[in-house]
């Protein structure tokens, strides 16, 4: 079956968490990042590793800043804004990828944490909720891939249908006004780095959404543990307690978890989140003043690649903070009025330890949240009001 991984699983099979990342650590894989740990075959695929940085990560922001300082007369409005759009957001790229791959021993890490939480989803209900959220993890993975390659894909086809190469990027190897074989020629090979980049980019983004999707799923599972204390009059008291200090311990393996992937997602968005408002401006300037039907399109889904590499996960992190405080209202509702003391203590410290509520914060100043994203976004409209109040547009349309 084509993606199996992105519909659930039946019970019959067993699944663990980390599953939902099975594809994001494939793409991973391809990409170079996670070489084997011994043999022949591990330096052959560090080479690999090192290509993909050097023509993806490195190549691909200086040969734009080299196309713009060798043939920038050469420009016209419309392709600028688009190289433009896309030279500003590989910079960022850059900089998320390189914060990605250093801290991607926290990403393997924080699978470990996940395999020690599932010790404890044993019913029915909880590893049904583990299958679902394995499929839907798996399933927004494969949702990025599709946008993020019709990007790449239709930026190259409209370009080159319309006779120029895709990005323009800096190649001195081949001139592609030299006919239209080298026209294909070097808009293939500017599609081949960017499609790499471009994957690179997509590693960045989709991982917090994945592993906070997990998150999700986790402390659904803890609430309805909670839930459930002292509900079964076939538990001791003593018995009773145990359960609630598997919760509490529960409870500290998601921080844990929370607490390793933290450094991670702060740097990434952290960087998305100066970049946003500057790309979106630029892109829709490009599209409301310059943009044909063809490079309209290829802009359009540029605008839905940015949209979508902050604002699904700024809307979980929304959630979460909606979890924790569903977690306090579960403590508080449970069947504790008549327990012991020692179990009303816990309880207690329990609470007031749930009450503090997960939050992400980027580049350790502001909150993560859709307010936040909203507010950063809103940059888009400042730069495209500046472009109308100075004529930007139609003294580059005049020039």
């Amino acid at each position: 079956m084509v993606f199996e991984l992105i519909r659930p699983a039946p019970l019959t099979e067993q699944k663990r968490s980390r599953d939902g990342c099975i594809y994001l650590y494939r793409a991973m894989k391809f990409i170079g990042w996670l070489p084997p740990k011994q043999g022949v075959l591990r330096y052959v695929y560090l080479t690999w590793t090192l290509m993909t940085f050097v023509w993806c990560t490195t190549y691909l922001p200086l040969g734009f800043l080299g196309s713009y300082m060798t043939q920038i007369k050469s420009f016209s409005p419309g392709e600028f804004l688009t190289s433009l759009q896309v030279c500003i957001n590989a910079y960022g790229s850059s900089v998320k990828v390189a914060i990605t791959y250093s801290m991607l021993w926290r990403l393997i890490k924080a699978k470990n944490i996940l395999d020690q939480l599932d010790l404890r989803c044993t019913a029915m209900e909880e590893r049904e909720k583990i299958h679902l959220v394995v499929a839907r993890s798996n399933h927004a993975f494969l949702i990025f891939t599709f946008v993020y390659c019709g990007y790449a894909g239709s930026t190259y086809l409209s370009s080159v249908l319309s006779g120029r190469p895709p990005w323009q990027l800096y190649n001195p190897f081949i001139d592609w006004h030299d006919g239209t074989l080298k026209l294909w020629v070097a808009s293939t090979l500017e599609y081949m780095v960017m499609s790499g980049a471009v994957l690179q980019d997509q590693l960045s983004d989709t991982y917090p959404l994945i592993y906070t999707l997990i998150l999700r799923a986790h402390l659904d599972m803890l609430r309805e543990r909670i839930r459930r204390l002292r509900s079964d009059e076939n538990l001791s008291e003593a018995e009773s307690y145990e359960e609630l200090v598997k919760c509490v311990m529960d409870h500290k393996l998601i921080l844990r978890y929370c607490a390793i992937i933290k450094p991670v997602i702060q740097g990434t968005i952290f960087t998305q989140f100066l970049l946003i408002g500057l790309v979106l401006g630029f892109t829709l300037i490009n599209v409301f003043f310059f943009s044909d039907i063809w490079t309209g399109i290829a802009s359009f889904m540029f605008v839905i690649t940015i949209l979508l590499q902050t604002f699904p996960f700024c809307y979980t992190c929304n959630l979460i903070m909606e979890d924790c405080e569903s977690l306090t209202h579960a403590i508080f509702q449970s069947n504790w009025v008549d327990a012991s003391r020692r179990y009303k203590t816990t309880l207690l410290y329990f609470l007031q330890n749930v009450q503090q509520p997960i939050v992400f914060i980027a580049g350790g100043i502001f909150q993560i949240s859709m307010s936040s994203n909203i507010s950063v976004a809103k940059f888009a409209f400042s730069v495209i009001t500046i472009t109308k109040q100075m004529n930007i547009a139609d003294k580059f349309k005049t020039d």
